[in-house]
C-alpha cells in the first residue's frame, strides 16, 4: 500500500491519525496549501483511477459504529458504474464516503467520455482528446466529518466539476456543502474548493435544510 498511514501522516505533517481529517480540511480550503498538498501526493503516486485513502480511511477513521461505515469492495464499485453507464454527464450518490465509487465512475467517463462520444460509431480512443471536465456534474453527500475532507481531496486533485453536501441524505438536514470547480477544458488541472453560504436560496436549490 503505497498511502499507509506512516505515509499520510508524514505528508499532512502529522503525528497521529486522529488530526487527519481536520489537517486535510483546512489544507484543501487553502488554494496555496491545496495545491502543495497535490504535489506532494502526486510524487508518490499518479495513479489517479482509484481511491488512495480506502485502506488507511478503513484502518484509521471508519466510524463503524456510531455510522455504519464500511467501503463498498472495488468490483462492486466497478459493477455499478458499468450497471449505470448511460449519463448525460450528472452523477449523484447519497452516502458517498471518500468516494470510492466516485472515483470509479468518474475514471469511467475519462476512458469513455460518454456526453461527446454516445454515437457508437466514435472509438473510445478518442475520449482523453474529447473529454472535457465540465461536460461532467458529481453531486455527492456525505454525514461523516472524518470522511468529508478526503472526499473533497479526491474530487479536487481530480479536476471535477460539482458539489458536496456534508447531510443526512434522509433528513436533509445540512451542516455544510462545497463546491468543486475546475473553469478549464483540462483534465489535468485541480478544481477550487468553495464553502457554501448558509443561504435559503441554495438551501432549496440543494433539497437540504441548514442547522
Amino acid at each position: 500500500m503505497q498511502f499507509d498511514v506512516k505515509k499520510v501522516n508524514q505528508i499532512l505533517g502529522i503525528d497521529d491519525a486522529y488530526k487527519a481529517p481536520d489537517r486535510l480540511l483546512n489544507l484543501m480550503l487553502d488554494d496555496d496549501t491545496r495545491v502543495a498538498t497535490f504535489k506532494k501526493f502526486l510524487k508518490v503516486s499518479t495513479d489517479l483511477s482509484f481511491d488512495w485513502f480506502h485502506e488507511y480511511f478503513e484502518d484509521e477513521q471508519a466510524e463503524r459504529k456510531s455510522k455504519k461505515q464500511d467501503f463498498t469492495p472495488d468490483s462492486i464499485a466497478v459493477l455499478l458504474n458499468k450497471l449505470t453507464s448511460k449519463t448525460n454527464g450528472y452523477y449523484y450518490e447519497p452516502a458517498a464516503g471518500t468516494g470510492g465509487i466516485l472515483i470509479t465512475r468518474w475514471w469511467q467517463n475519462c476512458r469513455t467520455d460518454p456526453v461527446h462520444l454516445h454515437d457508437e460509431r466514435f472509438s473510445e480512443l478518442l475520449a482523453w482528446i474529447t473529454y472535457d471536465p465540465r461536460s461532467y456534474w458529481y453531486q455527492v453527500e456525505e454525514v461523516s466529518d472524518r470522511a468529508i475532507p478526503f472526499l473533497l481531496f479526491n474530487m479536487a486533485i481530480r479536476g471535477m466539476n460539482g458539489v458536496v453536501v456534508q447531510c443526512d441524505s434522509l433528513s436533509r438536514e445540512a451542516k455544510e456543502a462545497y463546491f468543486i470547480r475546475n473553469d478549464t477544458d483540462n483534465f489535468l488541472a485541480f478544481s477550487k474548493i468553495e464553502k457554501v453560504p448558509h443561504s435559503e436560496a441554495l438551501a432549496k436549490e440543494l433539497n437540504i435544510k441548514w442547522t
